[in-house]
C-alpha cells in the first residue's frame, strides 16, 4: 500500500513516505523528512527538513513540525526532530529541531496528545501519554517526563524539567522544576499543592503508592526540616515506595530547583 499525496502539496522527492501515508491538500513535506507508516497529514501542514515521524500520527491543520529553532546563534545547522508514534497533533502547534549547543535533537516519544496551539521548542525531550492542552508551551532544553499533563497557557522555562505524572494547571508558569506526580499550579507564585490523587487513581495506582506520595510531601514541605533531614526522612520511612524512590531521586537530581508546596 503506497502513500497517497493530494496533487496541491509538494513533497521534496528527498522525503521518504512509508506505506499507508496519507498528505492532504496544500501540505508541504522538505527534504531529508520521513514520514512513518498511516502518518496522516489533514491538510495545510509544513513538515519541515531532517524530520521524522513515526507511524500512526495525526497532524491536524496548520501545524509545523521540524522547521529551524527560535534561536539567534542558530545558522542552519543539520539539527533534528524525531517523532515517535500515534501522537496526536490539533491545529496550529508547532515542534522545532535541536540547536547544535543544545544536542542537536528535539524529541517526542509516543501516545501523546497536543492541544491547539501547543510549541515545543528546540532541545526538548518528551515522553509518552503526556496531554498538552491548548497553548502549552515548552521553552528550549525542557525534559517532559510520561504521562504528565500540562495545562491550557502553561509555559515551562528553558532547562527545566517536568516530571513523570505531573499535573500542571492552566494558565502555570513553570520556572523550576515541576513535581512528579504532584499537582502544581500558579501564574505568579509558583507552587506544589499535594498530590494528584484523583489523576493517580484513574490511572491505576495503588492507594498505598498515592498514600505514600501524600505522606513523603507532608513531610517535605510541612515539617519545618531542612531539605537534606527531610529527604532522608522521607527516604527512610517510605522509600521502599517506587514511586516515592522516583520523587526522591527527582528533587535530589535537580539543578534549578523545585516548585515547593
Amino acid at each position: 500500500m503506497s502513500a497517497q499525496v493530494h496533487p496541491s502539496s509538494v513533497v521534496s522527492p528527498e522525503a521518504i513516505l512509508e506505506d499507508g501515508v496519507v498528505i492532504g491538500p496544500f501540505c508541504v513535506v522538505e527534504g531529508n523528512a520521513w514520514i512513518g507508516a498511516r502518518t496522516l497529514l489533514r491538510s495545510h501542514v509544513v513538515i519541515g527538513p531532517h524530520t521524522k515521524l513515526g507511524e500512526d500520527n495525526d497532524i491536524y491543520p496548520h501545524c509545523t513540525v521540524g522547521m529551524g529553532p527560535q534561536d539567534l546563534k542558530f545558522k542552519g545547522a543539520p539539527t533534528r526532530l524525531v517523532i515517535g508514534d500515534r501522537n496526536v497533533l490539533r491545529e496550529s502547534c508547532t515542534m522545532h529541531r535541536g540547536t547544535e549547543g543544545g544536542g542537536g535533537l528535539t524529541t517526542v516519544a509516543d501516545d501523546n496528545f497536543f492541544m491547539t496551539g501547543a510549541h515545543v521548542a528546540h532541545d526538548c525531550h518528551v515522553g509518552s501519554k503526556c496531554i498538552f492542552a491548548n497553548c502549552a508551551t515548552l521553552a528550549g532544553h525542557v525534559e517532559v517526563g510520561d504521562a504528565s499533563n500540562i495545562g491550557a497557557f502553561s509555559a515551562v522555562h528553558q532547562f527545566c524539567r517536568v516530571g513523570a505524572h505531573a499535573f500542571m494547571g492552566g494558565f502555570t508558569v513553570a520556572t523550576l522544576d515541576v513535581l512528579p506526580f504532584m499537582k502544581t499550579a500558579g501564574a505568579r507564585d509558583t507552587k506544589s499543592y499535594g498530590v494528584n490523587t484523583i489523576g493517580l487513581r484513574r490511572k491505576g495506582f495503588a492507594e498505598a503508592s498515592i498514600e505514600g506520595l501524600s505522606k513523603a510531601h507532608r513531610i517535605l514541605f510541612h515539617s519545618n526540616l531542612l531539605r537534606e533531614e527531610a529527604l532522608a526522612r522521607v527516604e527512610a520511612e517510605l522509600g521502599d515506595i517506587a514511586e516515592v524512590a522516583l520523587l526522591t531521586t527527582f528533587i535530589r537530581s535537580s539543578h534549578r530547583g523545585i516548585h515547593r508546596g
